[in-house]
């Protein structure tokens, strides 16, 4: 089952279990992948494929966190709350994230293969580091860890 069809079929399970924060969330996140759909030029009843679910997912669960940082700047932890329920329902159906230690691993090996030394390189490089670990790592922290191995 991709993640498009079990956001779907988690719809109609958290509407009969009353969990009406989950609801909401898969109903959010059911929209905006039609939004994608169509935004392709497929039909609305097409399902979108793991990789452009993912995408729609880490850009749901990006829109909380931002929400979240404001609110809780914004001295309103009472609407940071909600956002903080949705961003682990969200997170329930992103792959798990990589540990920075895993992610210097690769960076390092990456490094030694592509033989980047300069932090000039290092836009090109996030970028070729991102498209090998396909998701399972969060950019802000992968662009942390190469910028303190480059010089």
């Amino acid at each position: 089952m991709t993640i498009h069809e079990s956001i779907k079929a988690g719809i109609p399970e958290a509407l009969k279990a009353h969990e009406e924060t989950r609801l909401r969330t898969l109903r959010s996140l059911s929209t905006l992948m039609t939004n994608e759909v169509i935004s392709k030029k497929r039909k609305p009843n097409e399902l979108l494929t793991d990789e452009e679910s993912l995408a729609v997912l880490k850009r749901a669960a990006n829109q909380r966190k931002d929400s979240i940082e404001q609110f809780t700047k914004g001295g309103r932890p009472e609407l940071a709350i909600p956002e903080k329920e949705e961003l682990e329902i969200i997170e329930s159906y992103l792959p798990a994230q990589m540990g920075p230690e895993e992610i210097e691993k690769i960076v390092r090996a990456k490094m030694a293969e592509t033989g980047v030394t300069t932090k000039t390189e290092a836009g090109k490089f996030i970028g070729v580091v991102m498209k090998d670990l396909k998701g399972q790592a969060d950019g802000t922290e992968v662009k942390k860890i190469v910028d303190s191995l480059l010089v």
